[in-house]
Parts: C-alpha cells; sequence; structure tokens
C-alpha cells in the first residue's frame, strides 16, 4: 500500500531466509518462524502486484461509464481503512482468494491488451476487497462493488443474498456499524454482527484447530471468496450445517493426529494455513485437493474419510505452499537452454500426465512431506490403520526415491535446487533402511509397478521402423533385433490415460476393509477398475492371466493389457523374464502386436510374443 500522500512505505528491497529457516525448508520441514518470513515475503509481493493493478488497470477503465467500479476509490478507501487498522487491511490483502485474483487480473490485462469487455468486473473485486476492510474496521464509507447474480460477496465477512438477480455492481454504504447494500428488490441491512446468520446473509465460517480451538488458532472454511478455487471466478457455494460440522470433526481429528505424529510441522501449519475451500467428495482413497503459488495459505480440498486421510491431504498441500513461497524469494531451477520450444517431461509417480521439471520437483517436495507424516503416523499407537500407514510409506518413501534419483543431477537444477535435492535424498536414504511388514510392502512395490508400467504403455511410443523391423523378424522366426533393446522412444502423452493409480487404490481397500465391494467391479466401488485389477489385489493372478490372454487374442487391444499382463506372471518362476520385459517395455509389446493385428491380421499368443522380445540381445559395441 502507499500512504494517502503517495508516498510509498519503507520497506527492504529484497528479502531473504534466514540460513536456518533455509536449513529446515530444505530438509522437507521448517518452523513457524521461516514460516513468518515467507509471508513477510509473500506480503511484499503482493503489494507489488496490487500496484501493478493499480497502474495498468485504472489507465483501462478510466472514463468508462459502463463501468461504475473504480479501482482508484477502492484504493483511496484501503489506504483510509489501513491508517486507522492496517491489520485489518493485510488480512484481507493476505487472504488466498486475493492472491488468485490480483495474479489473474494482471495477467488477462496483459493478455487483452486490446481491451476486455470482462475487465471492470475482474478488477472490482478491489471493490469487494475494501468494503469488506472498512465493514470489519468500522470506517463509513459508500462504493460501489460487483455483484453476481443474487449475490455480494465481501471476503472474509461473508456473503449478502439480494432479494433477486441483479446487475453486475451494486452501491454498498457503511456507517461504520452496518452496511446497506442497494439491490434491485430491495434493500440488505447486515452487521454488526458479522457472524450470525440471517436469511440474507451467510457469514464466513471459522473451524477451529484442535478441541475448542487451542490458542485461538482456526481455518477459515472459504465458501464466498469468488477466487477460492485458483481459478476463473466461480459462484459461492455455502455448505449446509451438516456438511460444515463435518468439515470442524474432521479438521479436529486431523489436527489431533498432526499434534501427535508431527508437532513441529503443525506448529508451522499453525501459521501458514489460512484456509480450505470445499470442494465436491471424491471416491474413497482418491481425495482431491490442490494449491496455488499465487494463494499462500489456500487449499481447496474434498472432504475426506478420516482424520488421518485430511492430515496427510493438509502436509501435502501446505509443501507445495511453501515450496511456491520459496521459489518466490530463489528459483530452484534455471531457465531451458536452446530453443526447440519442446517441453522436457517425466514420469511422476503420482500423476496420469507426464510432468515437466517445475511440477515435478513441487510433486517431491509435496510427497516428501507425506512420507514423512506417514512414517511418524506408522508409529502412533492410536492410529486406527496401521496397516495402511505402513503401505503408505512403502509406497510414497519409493517413489520420492525414484523420482529424485531420475532428476537430483539435472543441468537446470539452480545451486538452491541441488541444495534442496541433495538433502531430500539424503533422508530418503534413510528412509529406506528401514523394515516395513511383508504384506504392506509387497502391495506397495507392486501399486509402484504398476502406475509405472501403464504409464509407459500409454505415453511411449517406439520408433515405427524398429517396430517393422521386429515385425518382419518376428514373421521370419528369427531373434527379435537388439535394436529393441536399444533404440530410445519417443515421449507422446496421451490425453486417454487415467485411474494409473488403480493397483494403490484396491491395494487400500484390501488392507482396510478385505471383504469390502471393491471386490465386485460393477459395484464401481474403485473408478477405472475392471474385473482383471480386482482379480490381481486379490491374489487370483492365474484368472487374471486367462482373462487377459482371451482378450488380447479376440482383438481387444485396449491399453493396459500389457502391464496388466506383466503383473499376472510376476510371481510365475516360468515367467520372471516376460514379467520384468512386460513392466519396463509394454509400449513395445503393444505396437508389435497392434502392427501385427493390423497389417498381417495375426493374433499370437501374447505371452510367447512378449517372452520373444524380452529375449532381445544386448547390442556389442566394437572396440580397438
Amino acid at each position: 500500500m502507499r500512504r494517502a500522500d503517495s508516498t510509498p512505505v519503507e520497506r527492504s528491497a529484497f528479502h531473504n531466509i534466514s540460513e536456518h529457516g533455509l536449513r529446515g525448508l530444505l530438509r522437507g520441514g521448517g518452523d513457524s518462524e521461516v514460516i513468518e518470513e515467507l509471508l513477510s515475503a509473500e506480503h511484499s509481493r503482493r503489494l507489488l502486484l496490487l500496484r501493478a493493478l493499480l497502474d495498468r488497470g485504472g489507465a483501462r477503465t478510466r472514463g468508462r461509464e459502463d463501468i461504475p467500479l473504480s479501482l482508484h476509490a477502492a484504493w483511496k478507501l484501503l489506504e483510509r481503512v489501513q491508517e486507522v487498522a492496517p491489520d485489518v487491511v493485510d488480512r484481507v490483502l493476505m487472504s488466498p482468494g486475493t492472491g488468485t485474483w490480483v495474479s489473474s487480473s494482471l495477467r488477462r490485462l496483459k493478455r487483452d491488451a486490446d481491451g476486455d469487455v470482462h475487465a471492470g468486473a475482474a478488477l472490482g473485486h478491489l471493490s469487494s476487497l475494501a468494503a469488506a476492510a472498512a465493514a470489519a474496521a468500522g470506517v463509513a464509507f459508500t462504493l460501489w462493488v460487483p455483484a453476481r447474480e443474487r449475490f455480494v460477496v465481501l471476503p472474509g465477512l461473508g456473503c449478502a443474498i439480494l432479494p433477486a438477480r441483479q446487475a453486475a455492481a451494486v452501491r454498498v454504504t457503511g456507517d461504520g456499524v452496518r452496511l446497506r447494500i442497494a439491490g434491485a428488490g430491495g434493500d440488505v441491512i447486515v452487521g454488526p454482527r458479522w457472524e450470525s446468520r440471517t436469511p440474507n446473509w451467510s457469514p464466513t465460517r471459522v473451524l477451529a484447530l484442535g478441541p475448542g480451538g487451542v490458542g485461538g488458532a482456526a481455518l477459515t472454511l472459504e465458501e464466498h471468496d469468488p477466487f477460492r478455487s485458483f481459478a476463473a471466478a466461480v459462484a459461492p457455494r455455502t455448505l449446509s450445517h451438516q456438511e460444515a460440522e463435518a468439515w470442524q470433526r474432521v479438521l479436529r481429528q486431523a489436527w489431533d493426529v498432526l499434534s501427535r505424529c508431527e508437532p513441529a510441522e503443525t506448529s508451522a501449519m499453525r501459521r501458514g494455513l489460512l484456509s480450505i475451500a470445499p470442494v465436491p467428495r471424491g471416491e474413497r482413497f482418491r481425495p482431491y485437493s490442490s494449491s496455488s503459488a499465487e494463494a499462500f495459505g489456500g487449499v481447496n480440498a474434498s472432504l475426506p474419510d478420516d482424520g488421518p486421510e485430511l492430515a496427510a491431504t493438509l502436509v501435502h498441500e501446505f509443501q507445495h505452499i511453501k515450496l511456491g513461497a520459496l521459489m518466490h524469494v530463489e528459483p530452484l531451477l534455471r531457465r531451458p537452454n536452446g530453443s526447440t520450444g519442446r517441453t522436457e517431461l517425466f514420469h511422476a509417480p503420482w500423476r496420469d500426465d507426464p510432468r515437466p521439471l517445475e511440477g515435478l520437483i513441487q510433486g517431491v517436495y509435496a510427497f516428501f512431506g507425506v512420507t514423512r507424516f506417514w512414517h511418524a503416523h506408522r508409529r502412533d499407537p492410536d492410529a486406527a490403520q496401521g496397516s495402511l500407514a505402513h503401505f503408505e510409506f512403502a509406497l510414497w518413501r519409493d517413489a520420492v526415491s525414484a523420482t529424485l534419483d531420475t532428476v537430483r543431477g539435472h543441468d537446470r537444477l539452480s545451486s538452491l535446487g541441488h541444495r534442496l535435492l541433495g538433502s531430500l535424498t539424503r533422508i530418503c536414504a534413510e528412509w529406506l533402511t528401514e523394515a516395513v511388514p511383508y504384506e504392506e510392502l509387497r502391495l506397495a512395490r507392486e501399486a509402484a509397478d504398476s502406475h509405472r508400467a501403464r504409464w509407459r504403455e500409454h505415453h511411449l511410443r517406439p520408433a515405427p521402423d524398429v517396430v517393422d523391423l521386429a515385425v518382419r523378424a518376428w514373421r521370419r522366426r528369427e531373434a527379435c533385433p537388439p535394436s529393441v533393446r536399444v533404440t530410445p522412444s519417443s515421449l507422446r502423452p496421451d490425453a486417454e490415460a487415467s485411474y494409473l493409480d488403480t493397483a494403490a487404490v484396491l491395494a487400500r481397500h484390501r488392507l482396510t476393509d478385505p471383504d469390502g465391494p471393491w471386490r465386485d467391479p460393477e459395484a464401481g466401488a474403485v473408478r477405472g477398475a475392471e474385473t482383471v485389477d480386482v482379480l490381481l489385489t486379490a491374489g487370483d493372478r492365474l484368472a487374471a492371466r486367462r482373462m487377459l490372454t482371451d482378450r488380447l487374442v479376440a482383438g481387444d487391444l485396449r491399453v493396459g493389457s500389457w502391464s496388466l499382463l506383466g503383473r499376472a506372471v510376476a510371481t510365475d518362476p516360468e515367467h520372471k523374464a516376460t514379467s520384468r520385459f512386460l513392466l519396463h517395455s509394454p509400449h513395445w509389446a503393444r505396437a508389435v502386436w497392434n502392427t501385427l493385428v493390423a497389417q498381417h491380421e495375426e493374433r499370437p499368443d501374447p505371452l510367447a510374443l512378449a517372452a520373444w522380445l524380452g529375449r532381445a540381445p544386448a547390442m556389442r559395441l566394437r572396440t580397438g
């Protein structure tokens, strides 16, 4: 902000993270002190973005009679409020939705250089923020603010519901105690008890962290802010009383688990987590959550099944939040060299789609935190699902370690990036030495193998000329060409790839409910699971093998069949080598098989073809 005389508030030109705080972040943690440092940097960044928005957006909308919303008037009101209640202005400006709004609005202004008929409505959100701050601080004002159908949102306070659908903006008048919102179907008066619910006022809910809100710590249950979804503006969605109570109950359970298992990290989360925006509930063991570097402290999440699941979700998103804020202070990556225009993509064991390096490192950091949580929780004597905790620890420990092996020496890493990945690698190495019960470890490794194999079958494409060479050799009954072993495959993302985590989700069901509805594919308990997946999870590999073989020979060419076949014969001593080939190179089997079917109407025994491909000799290089 600026003072009324337009003099900038004096601040340091640069932000630095203390060495103590940085060491904590590089180990995947960080205490409440380093969160304060990150918040301070984010505060300065937010102010700079707001100033840029005022300069660029004010020029865009000035003098337009079709836009009664005034950036200048809203800014002046915020300056007035700041003089008497700077903490109120800071709360409004540092809310996660404000970060999303200011960043997206600046992008829109930059992209739509010739003007945008929606610019006024988007920029007018500053009026909503200013009105909310003034009302909370008891400052008198009159201001036009945006309306969406019947809703007028005042972020942090609540949402007014007007009697009738409204135009794009309404006049709001505050006398320091109450607000009068002049709607087309009649005025609505709200305040001064902003927390009281009425037919025309839905207050912002606050969830207590821990029993009774220990220490006054709380989290906003964000139902109203139009920019709560980290994307385009959306209408408010007020939860029912039962839904809000469910969120409070599960959050208290999660906070109890976190406080026992990770007290240091929980202290940092108490300061850095600001809001949860509920999204529609997903299926069991597939919760949805997201966060954004532009919206520090904000989390979108579906209502979880229990406290430990929400605890893991909060840890996961808080890792993203910390790393995003750190990258605003100092980059982890250098810009790519060259001008090919191609983005380097990688396998991420937690995603269906190939990921760029930036996203992969974000995922590593997030799932490192998830691994750390399950590492602690599996030793918690109060853990209701100890078997599941062992499985989750083994699954994510191996996933993070394997991904670190892929990227930790990448030439785009900055010095800070090298320090980060080196630190995480050392901790992962310690975790890899820890024992995990046999069954949970077996299921975790099979789930990891399944994800990687299905990912490769979807997204990798062998060189067509080598596929043709292999087809000719097969039809001539010759040995498989060595080039099958050494020719690189190209990566071509398959937009149809989905539910690559099916083996992991089924394993969770098996561990927590061995005889549950997951055993019936027709029941739809696990999306993406077919009969073969269920048979493999239940341990009936022979039946799965027969079903896969029959459907391939019958001409069913669905993607994923070859990686499933690799799992089906994994414990058969006669097919060990074939299984290894199919789990590593299912895309080769798929490409050669499809070519044989399409060009020659030949459908050989699938295991015979896979065994032949897997016996391709290694190519030897002559020396001297």
